[in-house]
């Protein structure tokens, strides 16, 4: 009777064990997805701080595109309002601030193709150093969206696994959203000449 109790608390035992370091895993990893999320809203961020130097620049030679000032100026507002938590990563969140984020760079795209019609905005040193700094921005931003993919397929391929699967509904722990190309940019972009 004594083996048998010492085997059932060695299988205790062992199982605690298990499940605690399944559960600081999954923890690290929960954290890593929060902490990449975290470079991507700053990379967000950035270009948001970046558009009212840029429409700045633009206006000082432009006088008659305030149509365009007004959308870019709306669609930084929204897109800065849209606000993801870490904890609330689903599909559905995600979508709603990447198409924010999408109206703005559409935005952005007709401010930029602007200076096709203002050769001395052109050649502007202000404007070229943001339109760079813009570029660079949007570098970052995919950067930032590949790495958060590849955390959180990490974490999503951990907390599905035998037996963290197991631990990870007991402490709800759930999978993480992932961002998605948006419908547009699956179609080819036209160039017209």
């Amino acid at each position: 009777m004594k083996k048998i109790a010492c085997y059932l608390l060695l299988i205790i035992g062992i199982t605690a064990l298990t499940s605690c370091q399944g559960y600081n895993r999954m923890v690290e990893k929960q954290e890593s997805v929060t902490a990449q999320w975290g470079n991507v809203q700053n990379a967000y961020q950035r270009r948001a701080d970046l558009i009212p130097n840029l429409v700045n620049t633009v206006k000082g030679y432009t006088s008659h595109e305030q149509e365009t000032f007004t959308q870019i100026t709306e669609a930084r507002a929204k897109a800065t309002q849209t606000i993801v938590s870490p904890e609330n990563l689903t599909t559905e969140s995600l979508q709603e601030y990447q198409q924010a984020q999408n109206q703005l760079s559409q935005a952005l795209g007709r401010l930029l193709m602007i200076q096709e019609n203002y050769p001395e905005l052109k050649a502007n040193q202000n404007f070229l150093a943001l339109q760079d700094e813009l570029a660079g921005t949007e570098n970052r931003i995919s950067v930032e969206r590949n790495k958060f993919n590849q955390i959180v397929q990490d974490y999503n391929s951990y907390i599905r696994k035998f037996p963290q699967v197991i631990y990870a509904k007991w402490f709800k722990f759930d999978t993480k959203a992932y961002f998605e190309a948006t419908p547009e940019a699956q179609a080819a972009p036209e160039v017209v000449f």
